[in-house]
């Protein structure tokens, strides 16, 4: 079938469905809205951080994209700051996607490191006033603390596999 295209004077309100699909925790319509604006008009800042957002909303359910697609849309994010920043949300929830959905916390603590490290990367590059990645950083560091998560052993690989 043949996707309808939407209007480039519609995106705005394309835009405000998607925040409240994701609200409503529908992230595959919220997605699918976000692929129409994109389409639209492919370097929309704000629809590609939805997307972004969307499809983190996914991790661990067993349906959408991965990890994978979610960097591929990192790397078309103008600026450094946003790139690093939100490439410790992709980290940092596929570390939480992983303790939801297994009984042992395997892989988490990798993943959580390194969405602290991106953190870290997106404090260094922060504009004033935004303390986003250290408010991230702080959760991060609380989860690790509160649920005793900490690395195994040295030859067993955690975390993101490139």
């Amino acid at each position: 079938m043949e996707l309808k295209p939407i209007s480039r004077e519609a995106i705005p309100q394309a835009l405000e469905k998607v925040e409240r699909y994701r609200l409503l925790n529908e992230p595959a319509e919220a997605e699918s809205i976000c692929r129409d604006v994109l389409r639209a008009d492919p370097g929309n800042a704000r629809a590609l951080v939805m997307l972004l957002l969307t499809l983190t909303d996914q991790f661990g359910s067993g349906r959408g994209a991965g990890v994978n697609e979610a960097r591929e849309i990192i790397a078309r994010l103008e600026g450094e700051y946003e790139r690093a920043y939100y490439e410790g949300v992709v980290f940092e929830r596929q570390g939480k996607a992983l303790l939801r959905t297994q009984t042992a916390a395997v892989g988490t603590y990798g993943w959580l490191q390194e969405a602290m490290r991106a953190y870290e990367r997106a404090e260094a590059l922060r504009p004033a006033g935004n303390d986003d990645a250290i408010l991230r950083w702080n959760a991060c560091a609380r989860l690790l603390r509160d649920r005793g998560l900490g690395p195994r052993s040295e030859d067993e690989v955690e975390g993101p596999i490139e």
